[in-house]
This record gives structure tokens, sequence and C-alpha cells, in this order.
């Protein structure tokens, strides 16, 4: 009879229910080894525990686990034996699989897509767009109606609707057509778990495989990302100071658009080239997702209507965040359908993951209907205004002509074109950057062509994470690179 191979150490302080699970993957080891082949018997409950140290209650135990995962048989009055129908998988000489399975179609063009950190490398001072202070966030405010929402215990913990409460889905009507003059129904909107569900969805529901998406050049990342893992046709359109240009777009089944402030230049669609794109989508049949990302921030100027407002065929699909206003890390985004699609969107949603967290949502509503939204809105507006205002400032008293600024009308980021320094050593300056521990992020990455040697080096500069005195320290590094580089 072959003794196991394993030994069982145990410390006088080890728990019951860890000697049961270091003797499981003992014997689960040896029989991978071939130590115990299928049909064979194992030693007696009473030989191993005497052998282990351990009570025979905890190797009996054991047993019982392995026999409910069908590595063992068991029957009262005889010795335990090793399943017959298992099967020892030998593995091929030389042959190392890289994965435990072949990939889809999708999964192959995903994992072919430019790879994006999962996170930010810590830096001291730190000009990455899309993220907020912590200090901005309105703690007691959210606490308080979290907690609201906590107490509101209801009688069963149930599955909910797709489509997002319907309180919050009234919260947002209103507020939408308050502060964005956008009219809808409770039911066009789609709560849903941030901006890129809302683009996953999209490219899901209205892409196959080898459709044309007409996208803004350059422009947002992870959605170009999205469209190319559901294997789209990109057709990338120049973007220059009136928005994307709409007077060629070739057909296709979905045009993808930040009119209101463009990501990155900062450009707003112009009035013609609105009805140019709602007649193109009109006249193909095409969908048009207006991306409102950071609408709620205006310098200067009145708010932009959406296109979603001019809309007479039902065309556009309005996304909109609270990740630019109370942050990215709640994943509160909503979708404002035509009415045609609402239906199969909140059974693609029901898939995807049943519906956005609930407790969240009560308390986003209580937040809207209460007020402090809108005046939470309204002071961080002040405060990263104060914030764009002090990065021009020191923008214009360090680097002065060395830099062309655009894009600060509206916003939490701005462009910077560094005069003098090609494209090609974009790439250097922020890898220069990095190991002084100074965050910058090269605008090229964001282009359907990233290497192009005729065009500026650029930077896409977010301040809304930063104080005053942080913009001034992180811009009087970049006045020192740039002076490295002969800038």
């Amino acid at each position: 009879m072959k003794r196991p191979v394993s030994s069982i150490p145990t410390g006088p302080v080890e728990s019951e229910i860890g000697a049961q699970r270091r003797v499981i993957a003992a014997i689960k080891r040896e029989i991978a080894a071939g130590v115990h082949a299928p049909g064979s018997r194992l030693p007696s409950t009473r030989a191993l525990a005497a052998e282990w140290g351990l009570s025979r209650a905890t190797v009996t135990a054991a047993f019982e686990q392995l026999a409910a995962e069908g590595y063992l048989e068991t029957r009262p009055g005889a010795r335990a034996r090793v399943a017959a129908g298992l099967v020892r998988i030998e593995p091929t000489p030389g042959y190392t699989p890289s994965r435990p399975a072949e990939l889809s179609a999708y999964g192959r063009r995903l994992e072919a897509a430019n790879p994006i950190p999962w996170a930010p490398q810590p830096f001291a001072l730190d000009f990455r767009y899309g993220e907020l202070a912590g200090s901005d966030f309105p703690t007691l405010a959210w606490r308080r109606t979290l907690a609201k929402a906590v107490t509101k215990r209801p009688a069963r913990l149930r599955y909910g609707d797709p489509r997002g409460l319907p309180e919050v889905r009234t919260a947002l009507q209103g507020y939408l057509w308050r502060a964005r003059g956008l009219r809808c129904e409770i039911d066009d909107i789609l709560v849903v778990n941030g901006s890129q569900q809302g683009f996953d969805l999209c490219t899901r529901l209205l892409l196959d495989p080898g459709d044309r998406a007409v996208i803004e050049d350059p422009g947002y990342n992870l959605a170009r990302q999205a469209f190319l893992a559901a294997g789209a046709e990109l057709a990338p359109q120049p973007v220059d100071r009136e928005g994307m240009q709409t007077a060629a777009l070739p057909p296709a089944r979905l045009a993808f658009v930040t009119p209101s402030h463009q990501l990155p230049l900062g450009s707003i669609l112009s009035a013609p080239r609105r009805q140019e794109l709602l007649a193109w989508a009109a006249r193909h049949g095409a969908a048009i997702i207006e991306d409102d990302y950071d609408a709620e921030y205006r310098h200067g100027v009145g708010p932009v209507p959406t296109l979603r407002s001019l809309d007479q065929a039902g065309s556009v699909i309005y996304l909109g965040t609270v990740s630019k206003t109370l942050s990215p890390t709640l994943r509160l985004g909503y979708l404002v359908l035509p009415p045609a699609l609402r239906e199969v969107f909140a059974r693609a949603k029901r898939m995807v993951d049943r519906h956005t967290p609930e407790l969240e949502q009560a308390a986003l509503t209580e937040l809207i209907e209460s007020g402090a939204y809108e005046r939470h809105v309204r002071r961080i507006r002040r405060r990263n205004g104060e914030r764009r205002a002090a990065l021009l400032k020191v923008l214009r008293e360090r680097l002065g002509e060395r830099v062309s600024i655009v894009g600060t009308d509206a916003g939490l980021h701005i462009l910077a074109w560094i005069n003098g320094l090609p494209q090609t050593r974009e790439a250097e300056l922020t890898e220069r950057a990095a190991a002084a521990s100074l965050g910058l992020y090269g605008v090229s990455g964001l282009y359907d062509r990233p290497n192009d040697p005729e065009r500026r080096a650029g930077l896409v500069i977010g301040y809304a994470a930063l104080d005053e005195t942080q913009i001034a320290a992180g811009i009087a590094r970049l006045d020192g690179l740039l002076s490295e580089l002969g800038a």
C-alpha cells in the first residue's frame, strides 16, 4: 500500500477548518502526482489521523469534502477509494499552454487593442484628466442621503428594474431639463454603471463586426477601443475649431461625438455642423452617441444646447454621468434613449448586470430632489474655475509663447501645444516628467495616427484634482523639462 508523500504540519493555534484544508490539499496533490491511482484505497482515517497528529474527526471531515467534490468514493465500513473515473492529464512534452481556452473573436480583438493601465502611476504632482479633488466630494451630504436610503428597509430584497429606480429617473428628468434644456420621458432614461457601460451597451446593440463607426480624431480612447472590440471599421473624422468635420461623412451605423466640449481639443460643435450631423444620421438610419461628459463646467460662456434637444428623427443617444461632478468611483451614469430603443437596451442591461446598485441610485435621488446636488455643482464649478484661472496664469507667466493653449472655455482640462517640440519627442517629455514624479499626458495617443512628425507635441492637462500651489509647482517642473529639451 502506498503511503502519503505529504506531511501535514500543524501549529498549536491552527483551527480545525485550517487543518481540514491542509489534508484536502495534500491528498489532491498526491492524486495528481499519481501516488494514489484511480480506484486505489487510501489509508484509514484513524491511521492518517495518528500519522499527521490530527483528530480523526478532522480527517473524516476532509474525506467527506473530497467525496463531495468527486475525488473519493466512500461507503460505511470500508476504506475510501480514489474515484475510479478520475483521469490524470499528462502534459504534452514541450507544450506550455498560453491560456486554458481559446479566445473568441471579440476576445482576440480586445487583446490586440493598445493596453491602458488599470491604475494610474502615483505621482507627487499629477495633471491626469478625469480625476477630481477628494476634498470637493460632498461627504456629509452623500453620507446623509446614503444613510437615509439604507434605513428605508424594504419588506423584500429583490432584483430591481434594469432601467433604474423610477425615483432617480424622475429626478434626472427634471435635472436634465433645468441644467441642459433636454426634455425627455422618464422611460427614455436608463441608469448605467458609468459612461463606459453606456458605450458597451451601444456597441453590443448597434454594431456588428465589419460595420462602420464614425469617431472624432483625436477622440476618447476608451470609446474607440469599445468600437474596435466590437469589430467595427473606424472612420476617423478630423476635428478643428468648430468640432468634428461633418461635410463628407461616409455611410455608417453610428457616430460618436463630444459636441459640447470636444475631448481633447475642447472645441464646440458649431450649429451648421450639428445640423449636418443630424441630417446625415436621418439619411443613413444611423445612431449618434452624444457624450456630454463635463457639460456642467462652462467658463465665461453660456450652456450649449444638446444634440438630443435638436433631434427630430430619434437618432441621438444622450450619455451623461456624475463622474465629473461627484466622483468617478461611484460608477453612476445614464443614457437618454430614443423611444424605439428603450426596450432592447433595458433587456441588454438586465443581461449584463441586472441593474445598477440601488442604494447609490436612492442617494443620488435624494441629493437631486433636495437641491444639494445643484448647490454642489455650483460650488465646484466656482472652485474649478479658480483652478483653471491659476493654471492659465502660471502657463502665461512661465511658458509664454512656448505653448499654445486651446479648449479653455469649458470642461476640466486644457490642451497645451508645445511650440518648437515635434510630436516625435512627446513621449520623451512625458517619460522625463514621470521620472521627476510629474504626471503629464501626451495627446498623440488620442489620434487615429499617433505618430505624425508634422504635428507638434501636445499635453492634455487636467487640473480638477490639484490646488493652486500644486498647479504652480507642476508647471514650474514642466518649464524646467522643456528647457532641458531645448523647447
